[in-house]
């Protein structure tokens, strides 16, 4: 049984973003004697009895400096406290290369998981002080590094399932937008879309639910979304949700028709490998996913920065029978249980360990 320190983001089973990272510590703890997780920031605490979790108080509004101390603090009393076979690093590069002065001498072996496009150098001097990374796919660690290994992107898919009965026949099909309201998202590319498909006469009724909130820098983003919706007259179609919990994630991909996803973060978004565990058609503009989906590249992927297609690439799939559709999600969700998921990543972490 190991004894696992974790370095985390945000440890919040609620995160509509970060909610999946206590699925994955309580996945972790089946397998530890204890978990000690280390977090920037908490919310609900909803962990296994052998995990404890301490925030250095981003949560309560702490400055860096303090911050910076808390860390250090929380790290030596724990290390002091307890006895460690390897400390898990999730998304938090900085993390690894404050706590690795104080793990190397005691041997502690440190492991990144890091799954983003982007090469920071933040990411680079993190790598140096590693000893092993580990990302989602390819595409997510973009630094040539000997250390590295993909082990998929671990979604629960005894969590994310399709859902149980058929939808009522006369329920509207529905386009879903998951994501953070920010500009690399792209969400103004699909309400171009349905802007474009509302013009045909040969579709069956179908609305845009889009799912997710702005963050304060952002805001002017999220206002231009809204400004965008009202001069295009959509309002009867288009609806802004808002955030959502991450125990409300499942319903509204299994209520869903269509999940589109328009970034170009260059990584597997985990939002869309979610949506095919619940057996949902995906359209992506994320290179990442070229791989992937090669085999439905024709109707699911799309060039960046091209409402015109994307409506085309809807409409298709509006169009099918229901059976299609399901067929689709089903060979979809087949991707996720076999490359990404929960089990499958738990086991190579562990082996990595």
């Amino acid at each position: 049984m190991k004894r696992l320190l974790l370095f985390n983001l945000v440890t919040d089973a609620d995160s509509p973003v970060q909610g999946f990272t206590t699925v994955w510590i309580n996945a972790l703890a089946a397998h530890c004697e204890y978990i000690d997780v280390l977090t920037m920031k908490m919310g609900r605490v909803a962990v296994a009895d052998n995990v404890r979790v301490f925030s250095v108080g981003k949560e309560k509004g702490y400055s860096e400096p303090r911050r910076l101390a808390e860390f250090y603090r929380t790290l030596n009393r724990l290390l002091n406290e307890r006895t460690y076979d390897a400390c898990f690093v999730h998304m938090n590069s900085l993390f690894a290369i404050l706590g690795a002065p104080m793990l190397k001498p005691r041997r502690i072996p440190i492991t990144l998981w890091y799954a983003h496009g982007a090469v920071t150098p933040r990411l680079r001097l993190a790598e140096k002080v590693v000893d092993h990374a580990v990302t989602s796919s390819a595409a997510g660690f973009r630094l040539p590094s000997s250390k590295l290994q993909i082990i998929g992107q671990g979604i629960d898919t005894t969590m994310f399932t399709p859902a149980p009965t058929a939808r009522d026949s006369d329920y509207p099909l529905t386009i879903i937008s998951l994501s953070r309201l920010a500009p690399v998202k792209k969400v103004e590319i699909i309400i171009e879309a349905v802007d474009l498909l509302r013009q045909r006469d040969d579709l069956p009724d179908f609305r845009l639910r889009i799912l997710g909130e702005a963050e304060p820098k952002y805001t002017a983003y999220k206002q231009s979304l809204i400004q965008l919706v009202r001069d295009r007259n959509l309002g009867d179609l288009i609806e802004f949700v808002g955030p959502v919990a991450y125990d409300r994630v499942v319903p509204e991909l299994q209520a869903a028709t269509i999940m589109v996803n328009t970034s170009q973060t260059g990584s597997v978004d985990k939002a869309v490998i979610e949506a095919m565990a619940c057996g949902l058609p995906v359209i992506t503009a994320n290179e990442a996913f070229h791989t992937i989906l090669h085999d439905w590249r024709d109707i699911l992927l799309m060039p960046p920065d091209a409402p015109n297609v994307l409506a085309e690439k809807l409409a298709h799939i509006l169009m099918m029978s229901a059976q299609e559709r399901t067929q689709l999600g089903a060979d979809l969700r087949q991707i996720v249980v076999r490359d990404h998921s929960l089990e499958h990543l738990i086991a190579q972490l562990l082996t990595v360990f």
